[in-house]
């Protein structure tokens, strides 16, 4: 999740100076996988890196940065009965104070990660800020950190990873407003698609674009490889032309389309008519939403469909990890001596 970058961007803008807080190293079990950031600023904090002690412990030395200033530190932690916590493991985390004058660089930078570059970051002992690079989606996979150490000095790598959740939703009603603040926690990427120019609400969670428009067939065809697309107009024959739209694709990651089991029947039957390989519809998700969950109303059909949607998403990464496996964790390395 990049929550806290449009956050730090939207804080430095107004002149807030903050600091960001990542894990760079763990040793047995933690609450949270080396990459993970923190936002904190004076009175409030985006993301986390755990909860508990550890994290009230990191946002208290992170103000105590903002306060005071001074160059970014490294912090060793060990969960256990001293800090008040039964984890286990050891957490290393890089605090680093951000100024407001780095606003631009940090707007650029979320802009970037939205739009699914990815971030590579490199730091070491003092040094006064930390060394930002853009990296193509393909470099950045997913947000991980590698740290070295020989005890007194220390360097930092840093990937941050693109957006890697587009989704595609047509239809701004009850039920679609609900999806849209269901999955935008989750860091999908949202193009949200009505023919309606007033049917939207006037504030949008982060990473949401609206789009009105008398040709959503349109943005079907714009959408990127490994979209998920979720269907729930208005209007029955519009979520008819949109299937079709769909189906004329071969690479997307889901599609979804809200209605009953006789919506699913009556649709399928006209796409086979129209000459749909019959092996294609069990492409379409219809009724929509994990199974179990039976209520009707918007935030209840959210919840099941933001369920089955990270469902998808964390499958398609299992089997692509699978398919090219990370490199494993290294051990805490050492720097070569001077």
């Amino acid at each position: 999740m990049t929550e806290w970058l449009p956050a730090l961007a939207t804080r430095l803008a107004r002149g807030e100076a903050c600091v960001l807080v990542t894990v760079a190293h763990t040793v047995g079990s933690t609450p949270r996988e080396a990459g993970a950031t923190m936002l904190v600023d004076t009175r409030s904090s985006v993301g986390s890196i755990g909860g508990g002690q550890l994290e009230w412990l990191s946002t208290s030395a992170a103000r105590a940065l903002l306060e005071v200033g001074g160059l970014p530190r490294l912090m060793r932690l060990a969960l256990g009965p001293s800090l008040g916590q039964c984890c286990g493991g050891i957490v290393w985390l890089v605090l680093e104070r951000i100024a407001p004058d780095s606003a631009a660089d940090w707007q650029a930078r979320a802009d970037a990660v939205a739009a699914g570059r990815g971030l590579r970051r490199q730091l070491a002992t003092d040094e006064p800020a930390s060394r930002w690079s853009l990296l193509d989606p393909a470099q950045a996979t997913h947000a991980t950190a590698h740290l070295l150490t020989d005890g007194a000095r220390w360097a930092l790598t840093h990937l941050v990873a693109g957006a890697d959740f587009p989704v595609i939703l047509f239809g701004a009603g009850h039920v679609g407003e609900a999806v849209v603040r269901a999955l935008a926690p989750l860091g999908a990427r949202i193009t949200w698609v009505d023919t309606r120019d007033d049917i939207f609400p006037p504030q949008l969670p982060p990473d949401v674009h609206a789009v009105c428009t008398d040709s959503p067939e349109a943005e079907v065809r714009a959408a990127p490889p490994g979209s998920y697309f979720l269907v729930m107009t208005h209007s029955h024959p519009l979520d008819f032309a949109l299937c079709e739209a769909i189906f004329a694709r071969h690479d997307f990651a889901w599609f979804g389309l809200i209605g009953s089991a006789t919506k699913r029947n009556n649709f399928t039957r006209q796409f086979v008519i129209r000459g749909l390989d019959p092996d294609r519809l069990a492409d379409l998700s219809c009724p929509i939403g994990i199974p179990g969950i039976q209520g009707k109303h918007p935030a209840v059909i959210a919840l099941a469909v933001a369920a089955q949607l990270q469902q998808v998403r964390e499958a398609r990464q299992a089997i692509e990890h699978a398919a090219h496996p990370p490199p494993a964790a290294p051990p805490l390395s050492s720097l070569p001596r001077p």
